[in-house]
């Protein structure tokens, strides 16, 4: 009958076992460190820019971590056990080039590696943060980068309502509010982050008290003026994305030149009656505001929401979409939409999604748009 220790030997039998010498004398090897640790030993120590996946979720959450089976991954623990077991499983899970640390992270301190105390999020951030702590795609990790991050919100209205709560929610550290307007009456049927009470008060205030009754660690910074030419570079310089609720084109216009100039993406959305769309301008990554559209179309063809209307449930759809968007930047995680529209029409309940290509025509950024070519069929949501 096998124990733990005929366990083990089996286990060491199938991996490849590397000294801490060895590894230091590999640099040239672009190693994942995995720990396979407890949250609690992960807390008082590891080696800088590891991935933390307990041993016991291994097998559950390790291919959404690592997904390229071909990647050098160096799994550690504190004495070589844990990670000799977990190295046995990822090779049987198909990773190809897998070692376990010997010794383990203990070794690794004692012959001199480089470690530090990670720094970990308190006790009532991590209740707060929970449903994100579990989704191998966030994590910690993921966690402080949105606590760590500044994000813009260009209007307080429709689309930066729920774009402001939902970024709120998810813990962004930094968010600017810019909007010049006061609350009014007509503003509730969909600017949501507002109130009754509210109506009559500068909208920046009214945001700044909902964002910090629903999450009282954001620091908001509010901007009660008139965006234009002589302060839009130093407002934007301290942030590291911008969402764009704005409804004119000229402000657009100036947003894009900007943004584009300090290389800072802009989630922008806008919705008419019944539609809306979300997409990213990034250059050089993906086209700027000014290569999907050169010039404004004329007034009677883009009539504004007070002149037009506008279904109050659109508006919080594409904010939302702008506040998913903006932490998957952040997060650098799954497919965003830099260099693709993605629309939606209420009325058929459908989405659709288009190519937007660079090319070297744009006056801002040298790109220009190629005619938009269907990217997905229309889907019924």
């Amino acid at each position: 009958m096998s124990n733990f220790r005929n366990l083990l030997a089996n286990a060491k039998t199938q991996i490849n076992e590397l000294e801490v010498a060895e590894v230091q004398a590999h640099s040239d090897v672009d190693w994942v460190f995995l720990d396979v640790r407890e949250p609690e030993e992960f807390a008082q120590g590891t080696i800088p820019g590891s991935v933390l996946l307990p041993r016991g979720n291994l097998e559950l959450q390790v291919e959404s971590m690592i997904p390229d089976k071909q990647t050098p991954v160096l799994v550690y623990c504190a004495a070589g056990v844990r990670s000799a077991f977990a190295a046995a499983t990822l090779g049987q899970l198909g990773y190809t080039q897998v070692a376990s640390l010997m010794g383990g992270f203990e070794a690794w301190k004692e012959q001199g590696g480089v470690w530090s105390v990670p720094n970990r999020l308190g006790d009532d951030q991590r209740r707060r943060y929970h449903r994100h702590l579990l989704l191998p795609e966030v994590g910690e990790e993921g966690q402080r980068r949105l606590l760590n991050s500044k994000v813009l919100l260009l209007g307080a209205g429709g689309l930066g309502s729920p774009a402001a709560l939902y970024l709120a929610a998810a813990g962004i550290g930094s968010l600017g509010i810019l909007d010049m307007d006061e609350v009014d009456l007509s503003n509730l049927q969909r600017q949501i982050i507002h109130s009754t009470d509210a109506v009559g008060q500068r909208k920046v205030d009214s945001a700044k008290s909902a964002i910090n009754a629903l999450n009282p660690e954001v620091d908001v910074l509010t901007y009660d003026c008139r965006l234009d030419e002589t302060n839009v570079a130093t407002i934007i310089a301290d942030f590291d994305l911008i969402v764009d609720g704005t409804d004119n084109f000229n402000t657009r216009y100036l947003i894009n030149d900007a943004a584009t100039a300090a290389r800072i993406p802009v989630v922008h959305g806008s919705i008419y009656r019944f539609e809306g769309l979300v997409t990213i301008f990034d250059p050089p990554k993906g086209p700027c505001y000014r290569c999907f559209l050169p010039a404004p179309p004329p007034p009677e063809l883009a009539p504004s929401c007070a002149q037009a209307g506008v279904l109050g449930v659109l508006p919080g759809i594409i904010g939302s979409l702008q506040a998913m968007e903006a932490i998957k930047l952040i997060l650098g995680i799954g497919e965003t939409l830099v260099g693709r529209i993605l629309t939606y029409d209420a009325l058929s309940e459908s989405f659709s999604t288009y190519n937007l290509e660079r090319n070297p025509g744009c006056e801002t950024c040298s790109v220009q748009t190629h005619d938009l070519v269907d990217h997905t069929h229309t889907r019924t949501a």
